[in-house]
């Protein structure tokens, strides 16, 4: 788009309609930063410069922007048929991605069911927990269990597990019957080591301490993302130099089977 149809579009167009997720939107409409287009790794704004796409268009895919073998497969698809509904019929194509997938899983993970985003991901994960127990005769298993500073998107059990206190500030309890291991963000511990801090350890232990606490067999799931980004990026600290260690959350996540 040039620079004279960008002018042309805001003149005949209002940005009020449009209420933008984590954004101060008066601020950003006062001063607007438009993206028009993207190439590669960088995104063109509509002052012609480019910018680095270091988040992967928002965490969605970090395959690059106007890739002409991702743009012809679309194309494909969209001249075959763009949409299929989900509910007592299908497309091919879902099954053999479905397919795909679980052989690329480790263990047993061997069924996919496909959603839209990352909250709904964690949506429909804390549901199928809660419906698993209830189908195996275990519906007393109730209890959510995640971690504080963790992320786990914007709906309401998303908010509920995930543990940024400024996403839930304005709605209330939520969901009930939830609880949060600490965060692993231990600055004393962290501090000017390299790699995994050595530490850790006690940070699993707190799960034991919360099983006590509620007794482990009301608990549904457990809910901790490997490395935190949404919260600031912190990688894992490093458990155990032994093995057996290192299995401690397995063992304990087969007392919820």
């Amino acid at each position: 788009m040039m620079s004279e149809d960008i002018a042309n579009s805001r003149a005949n167009n209002s940005l009020d309609a449009y209420w933008m997720p984590f954004t101060a939107n008066r601020q950003f409409k006062a001063n607007p930063r438009i993206f028009v287009g993207a190439d590669g790794m960088y995104f063109k704004t509509s002052d012609g410069r480019d910018v680095l796409d270091g988040i992967a268009g928002l965490w969605c895919c970090n395959a690059g922007h106007k890739r002409p073998r991702i743009i012809e497969a679309v194309k494909k698809q969209v001249e075959e048929l763009d949409y299929s509904p989900a509910f007592q019929m299908g497309h091919y194509k879902a099954f053999e991605l479905a397919d795909r997938l679980a052989r690329l899983m480790p263990g047993d993970l061997d069924h996919v069911f496909f959603t839209n985003s990352g909250s709904e991901s964690v949506e429909t994960a804390l549901k199928i927990a809660l419906a698993y127990h209830r189908a195996r005769g275990e519906g007393h298993r109730t209890r959510l269990i995640g971690r504080e500073k963790g992320y786990h998107g914007v709906n309401f059990g998303g908010m509920s597990v995930g543990g940024m206190p400024a996403n839930r500030k304005m709605f209330g309890s939520l969901v009930a019957g939830v609880d949060h291991l600490r965060h692993t963000h231990y600055v004393p511990g962290n501090a000017y080591s390299r790699g995994q801090p050595e530490h850790g350890v006690e940070l699993a232990d707190d799960l034991e301490r919360l099983c006590a606490l509620h007794d482990p067999s009301t608990i549904a799931a457990v809910i901790v993302e490997p490395v935190a980004g949404s919260a600031g990026d912190h990688a894992p600290q490093r458990l155990s130099a032994t093995p057996a260690r290192d299995m401690y959350e397995t063992r304990h996540f087969a007392d919820f089977r």
